[in-house]
């Protein structure tokens, strides 16, 4: 209980860095998404071209590698957290830690936008299948593993530098102990990502197909 009062009491302490965040990743997606419109028909081609290609793999029945998704799935969320951790810790990576959260909404918001925009609500359905499940976790870890590391570098900036007092361990261990919690959280979205999205694409594989021809 006193747990969950303190995590409490961290976001309403921390409350205009998650709206902050929240935002620059919300206009990240909008840019993403507009981004496919800037796409040539040369680009839009070839794209089509690998997705096609994707789609009748699964359709036709291809093995899909679970243990190899989840893994490389995992790997590249715990690389994202790390570099904001590691941001986090130097007052000169708090610009970039900014810059991780708007790309990850860019790359978010683009890849929905295209499927969205190639096949109208077929795309949406493989959206909803593919994306939506696994970032409905990974959105929100990232994003709190930023708050935190913004929250530390601010911490460091007020009292390491301007004040020159304050005690960094507890603070740092606070950090640390979030990031590490969120990496939990991103071990399950890299589960969910690696054996569950592939059933369901498998499901919705067959409505795509004809697309494609």
């Amino acid at each position: 209980m006193n747990r969950n009062l303190t995590m409490k009491q961290y976001m309403k302490d921390n409350l205009p860095l998650f709206i902050f965040v929240s935002v620059l990743f919300v206009i990240g997606v909008v840019f993403g998404a507009v981004m496919v419109n800037a796409l040539s028909l040369e680009q839009r081609t070839e794209m089509s071209r690998h997705l096609g290609s994707f789609f009748h793999e699964i359709n036709d029945g291809a093995q899909m590698d679970s243990q190899q998704s989840f893994t490389q799935s995992f790997g590249m969320h715990m690389k994202w957290i790390l570099l904001i951790w590691l941001f986090g810790l130097s007052i000169i990576g708090l610009p970039l830690i900014l810059v991780l959260d708007f790309l990850k909404g860019v790359l978010i918001g683009f890849t929905v936008g295209y499927l969205v925009g190639q096949m109208s609500w077929k795309g949406m359905l493989f959206a909803l299948v593919a994306v939506v499940p696994q970032n409905l976790i990974v959105i929100p870890a990232i994003l709190f593993c930023s708050v935190a590391a913004m929250s530390f570098s601010i911490y460091m900036i007020k009292h390491r530098i301007m004040s020159r007092n304050g005690n960094i361990y507890q603070p740092f261990m606070r950090y640390t102990t979030i990031t590490l919690m969120m990496g939990g959280f991103l071990f399950i979205a890299a589960l969910l990502e690696g054996y569950i999205s592939q059933y369901m694409m498998k499901w919705v594989t067959p409505m795509l197909v004809g697309i494609y021809g």
